[in-house]
């Protein structure tokens, strides 16, 4: 509950946090496990090969990391890259090792980058063509993984390309193993059947160990490793006589080692930079990394994963999200799960070895579905036309031909456009602006273009600006504004906002937006400053009428400057992204304020978007603690380990069991919370509360609310003032 407080970092931080830390870490590696070993096999490298990746990033880069809340391990992402150098490196043991010696030299490349601070130059690639690289690897995972989830036998499959990978489906299907694929498919009903489930505990324990649940005990009744051919089972081995002196440099002097060279740089790289920045804007203390420090870590766990024989790591999204919602701290988190990871290598491998592939081939269908959903694609075309353009082509490129090639395109066709948008040579790759520093202000112009090509000018510019200050950003000379850079600017307002600083932007209203996403590409348009009408969607004129029938005024414009939604916990794993439809009314006794703000859960392929109908109380005449009031679950147990100790109350179980309750001023908290107050709680539907400085944000659930519900939040808001009232 307490935000305000940075937690320590280093061997103090562990001291500090390590129950936190712990807890979060092995829920975690709950999650790593499965995955690592699916990861694994899929890339063609012995399956336990992706845990001591696992370990290793855990255990080791911990140490170096420049991030303090983002997992190390292996990735989806680099599926395809493994195995392809695999294969094209002559395949089986031999093929894994000689592919060990290009993920060894990347990583020696990957830590010179890092010293030389190259961390910065992931902003120039264009985020639909990043994507939509990402988006064909799960294609690809998924053309590789359903054959492998009907039972049949990869042997077969050897050499396919995607695209005929895809074309031997209905062949697979009728020649599935009806036993492996019943258990195939279970597993991805778990899967995709979890985030429906209610109970907030179950859905806290991850998918992937419900899948093991079953799918272990299933696979020993029904006899798999005597009754099903050697591939359908995982295979350990003599894991720890596997590790050691494992690369080789054979083919060092060929093109198709240095190819993969430039793969596993570029695509780590990419993936590693751009999953520590999206995981900063989920860290409740806004702590920034080192981007080039935590470059160089991977690039050290990197090297000593692969002269081991370890998959190559990056700071991975979805566990790292994970870590972030299990209420991780600091690095030591990921240490844990590491520590785990080793533990479970040393006790567990007869276990381990009953998981059947299908399993595996499950999870490894879901993390593509992620990365390839329909989703994403509406996630991408809500920003413009042409970015969905820009992520079909690059996914087109990479499936016909490979992910240089696919990446590549998207980044030529992003130019194309910029071109025909009218964004003049001059300004493609030098950004132009101005800097004025009157002494009270602080302006910085903007002029001609803002893109993808340009944006290192305008990042150190915005690094360049004086903390907390106040800071006008003017947009009357720019002509066009892309969505990398309007990327950049939201985390910069975001990141300077935080640490005090006062922004003021100026010259947007003279831009059309390609759509209206809030991060959209912005162009000039003339005709924009002649517009005075404001038209309302269905919800807004039931709001506005609302709005006049209960004494209220209505604001339907979308607004961004959120400082004052700042430590509340509901920011907590989530980042807010605008404010609209605002109802503001003064009663006798303070100001009420309801309004819609839209977040984003998670990060980019594990990211959803959503919007909450709050209700805000100020200027009350009574003082009120700090405090957390949300509905009880039974998760909320392992909560006390990191969100803060559950207030109950011996008198009022009731209240006690309805209401999971956490403050930092515990005496403070007790005496606020009296019978009164408890009673009309426990009494009235479940609702959320929370108050910080004196405020109280009141919420139903995590969702927008109908205009039906809206005065039934408003009579509660006043019931509840009445009685603090007394």
């Amino acid at each position: 509950m307490n935000y305000s407080q940075i937690p320590l970092d280093g061997f103090q931080g562990l001291k500090q946090n390590w129950r936190s830390d712990a807890l979060s870490g092995f829920l975690v590696f709950l999650l790593a496990l499965p995955l690592s070993l699916g990861i694994a096999k899929a890339s063609e490298f012995p399956p336990a090969m992706g845990v001591l990746t696992a370990m290793i990033g855990g255990l080791l880069v911990t140490l170096f990391a420049g991030s303090r809340l983002t997992i190390k391990g292996p990735a989806a992402g680099l599926i395809t890259i493994c195995a392809g150098a695999v294969t094209e490196m002559g395949g089986g043991q031999e093929g894994w090792q000689l592919a060990l010696g290009a993920v060894v030299v990347a990583a020696g490349i990957q830590i010179l980058f890092g010293f030389l601070k190259f961390g910065t130059f992931s902003e120039i690639f264009p985020h639909s063509a990043v994507h939509g690289m990402l988006a064909a690897i799960g294609l690809i995972i998924f053309s590789k993984q359903i054959h492998v989830l009907l039972g049949i036998d990869p042997a077969t499959l050897k050499g396919l390309e995607p695209i005929a990978l895809f074309e031997r489906i209905p062949d697979s299907i009728r020649h599935a193993d009806p036993r492996v694929t019943v258990l195939g498919v279970i597993s991805l009903v778990i899967i995709f059947g979890l985030p429906f489930v209610k109970n907030t505990f179950i859905k806290r324990i991850p998918a992937p160990m419900y899948v093991l649940g079953f799918t272990i005990p299933m696979a020993w009744l029904m006899d798999f490793k005597h009754t099903e051919p050697a591939f359908d089972m995982v295979k350990i081995g003599d894991f720890w006589g596997q590790i050691g002196l494992n690369v080789r440099f054979d083919l060092i002097e060929s093109f198709v080692f240095w190819k993969y060279v430039v793969m596993f740089l570029f695509v780590n790289t990419i993936e590693t930079l751009l999953t520590v920045k999206a995981i900063d804007g989920l860290d409740p203390w806004k702590r920034p990394s080192d981007p080039n420090k935590d470059l160089v870590a991977v690039g050290i766990g990197n090297s000593v994963s692969s002269v081991l024989g370890g998959l190559p790591m990056i700071s991975e999204v979805a566990r790292s999200s994970a870590n972030v919602n299990f209420g991780g701290r600091t690095r030591w988190a990921n240490f844990f799960h590491g520590l785990f990871l080793l533990v479970a290598m040393l006790l567990f491998i007869p276990v381990i070895e009953m998981i059947p592939n299908t399993a595996l081939a499950a999870l490894l269908i879901a993390v593509g579905y992620r990365l390839a959903s329909p989703n994403e694609f509406f996630k991408v075309y809500k920003i413009g036309s042409e970015q969905l353009a820009i992520f079909i082509i690059t996914i087109l490129v990479t499936l016909a031909t490979d992910l240089l090639v696919g990446v590549g395109a998207g980044i030529i066709a992003k130019l194309v456009f910029h071109l025909i948008n009218g964004v003049p040579l001059s300004s493609m790759f030098k950004g132009h602006f101005e800097v004025e520093d009157s002494g009270d202000v602080y302006k910085l112009k903007i002029n001609q273009a803002a893109v993808f090509t340009n944006i290192l000018s305008f990042k150190k510019a915005f690094n360049n600006i004086p903390a907390n200050r106040q800071v006008v950003l003017d947009f009357t000379g720019a002509t066009m504004l892309d969505h990398t850079f309007m990327e950049l600017l939201h985390h910069f307002e975001d990141d300077y906002e935080h640490k005090g600083g006062n922004l003021t932007m100026i010259g947007f209203e003279r831009f059309k937006a390609s759509s209206s996403h809030p991060l959209a590409a912005r162009k000039f348009s003339p005709e924009q400053l002649r517009k005075i009408e404001i038209n309302l969607d269905t919800r807004q004129v039931e709001l506005r009428d609302f709005a006049g029938d209960h004494g209220f005024t209505f604001y339907p414009q979308r607004v961004r400057d959120l400082k004052k939604f700042k430590d509340f916990p509901i920011t907590t794993g989530n980042r807010l992204l605008f404010e609209e439809n605002i109802m503001t009314a003064h009663r006798d006794w303070g100001r009420i304020e309801i309004s819609d703000i839209g977040l984003t859960e998670g990060v980019r392929q594990e990211q959803r978007e959503g919007v909450v109908t709050v209700l805000e109380l100020t200027e009350l005449d009574v003082q009120v603690p700090d405090f957390s009031l949300e509905p009880e679950s039974l998760w909320s147990k392992f909560s006390e380990l990191t969100f803060g100790k559950d207030v109950d109350f011996g008198d009022q179980p009731g209240f006690s069991k309805k209401y999971y309750l956490r403050g930092q001023d515990e005496l403070a908290v007790r005496k606020f919370f009296n019978s009164e107050l408890r009673d009309f709680l426990e009494n009235r539907e479940e609702v959320h509360l929370e108050c910080h400085r004196n405020r109280i944000l009141l919420y139903k659930r995590r969702e927008a609310l109908a205009i039906s519900e809206l005065r039934y939040l408003e009579k509660f808001a006043e019931d509840l003032v009445a009685i603090l009232s007394t």
